[in-house]
């Protein structure tokens, strides 16, 4: 497996709260590491690409679990 689909599977595995908590947190290392390119203090400005990867990728989940409780719960009714 590659890198990309071993950290899908684990953000999948997470639960909601710990997916919450891990998105506020990569929020948060993306908006530090979008300061210290501005002040040139970010060595590799290539991690910001990563880091705002790995924000979509969380909300990505949190979007298809939103959905697919909203699907579970119109069939029901």
């Amino acid at each position: 497996m590659s890198k990309k689909s071993e950290a899908t599977t684990r953000l999948r595995d997470l639960p909601n709260d710990e997916l919450k908590d891990a998105l506020d947190r990569a929020r948060d290392e993306y908006f530090h590491m979008r300061l210290g390119n501005y002040t040139n203090q970010l060595k590799n400005p290539l991690v910001l690409r990563a880091k705002r990867r790995e924000v979509a990728r969380i909300m990505t989940v949190m979007h298809a679990r939103k959905l697919d409780t909203a699907s579970t719960a119109g069939q029901e009714a």
